[in-house]
């Protein structure tokens, strides 16, 4: 089981200092896919960057003009598309004088009757300097380096913040949820991946756009790791008993489901076969795509 965090203690549209160089102002902008709301983070003391500026509401854009009263906006970071998180960045930037810094649009765009598992795209979205896995920024007291993390979104960066050992993860990893991984923009191949590759930098903490901190990094991203293979597995374990339409699927796995979320899962569950495919664990009678049958290979 996944070590969820819940507990969160938080004020929306207050500047908390979280850390020496870490200072987040929560959008009161909750929901079942932002949690409590999206946590904007300023990364700095004099001079700054922001993360994720969040949505374009009176409330939140007077919330940061305060915390960034008298400090000098460097660069606003970006770590994906979605409207709880990018909308705000332009009006941030050039109010400040600054540029907006992000992987760039989606690979593909989503599908119009697409069942939506998150809250939605942010379809003018486009960064002023598209960035790659690896680029870095500086300030007076900051270091941090972008981290290509494909799968919630095709697009999708984390930030590291060298002098704390910390990740800002966006919707990579999240302390209160699973992230959804929605074909045909999500990949469940890359965000595997991604979070091996986390994993594997040992970061002190992991600080989501969404809800609380998390402090133990290495057992909760294995948790993650385990989570998604055991769906997978459950997955193989209905294959075996010849239940090979997605809908059935969903319905033999996620037992106690809200039947108003079964759209959903059958998304969650298509991404987990689509990588089950690609690494020869399971053949479809045509695409992969929901409508087809499945068979183990």
């Amino acid at each position: 089981m996944i070590p969820f965090i819940k507990d969160f203690d938080f004020q929306y549209a207050v500047a908390e200092q979280l850390s020496p160089l870490i200072t987040r102002v929560t959008a009161n902008n909750p929901g079942p896919f932002t949690y409590t709301g999206t946590g904007v983070f300023i990364i700095g003391t004099d001079e700054v960057c922001v993360i994720d500026p969040g949505p374009v509401t009176p409330e939140h854009i007077q919330a940061l003009d305060k915390a960034l009263e008298g400090k000098t906006v460097s660069h606003v970071l970006v770590t994906h598309h979605h409207i709880d998180h990018s909308p705000l960045a332009a009006p941030l930037a050039k109010k400040h004088g600054c540029k907006v810094y992000g992987y760039g649009r989606q690979l593909l765009p989503p599908d119009g009757g697409e069942v939506r598992m998150e809250a939605g795209d942010d379809l003018a979205f486009k960064p002023d300097v598209e960035i790659r896995d690896g680029h870095m920024f500086k300030g007076k007291d900051w270091t941090i380096t972008a981290i290509h993390t494909p799968g919630h979104t095709s697009n999708h960066m984390c930030f590291a913040l060298a002098e704390e050992n910390t990740l800002f993860s966006g919707d990579h990893i999240m302390g209160w949820s699973t992230s959804v991984v929605s074909p045909p923009d999500g990949s469940m191949g890359d965000y595997l991946r991604g979070l091996e590759m986390i994993k594997s930098k040992n970061f002190d903490i992991i600080r989501p756009t969404h809800g609380p901190a998390i402090t133990e990094v290495q057992p909760f991203v294995q948790a993650y790791i385990d989570h998604r293979h055991d769906r997978e597995n459950q997955i193989a374990t209905a294959l075996s008993q010849g239940i090979s339409d997605i809908k059935d699927m969903v319905v033999e796995i996620y037992t106690g489901l809200d039947k108003r979320l079964y759209p959903a899962a059958a998304l969650s569950v298509l991404s987990h076969l689509i990588h089950m495919g690609e690494t020869g664990k399971v053949k479809s009678s045509g695409e992969f795509t929901l409508k087809e049958s499945y068979t183990l290979a």
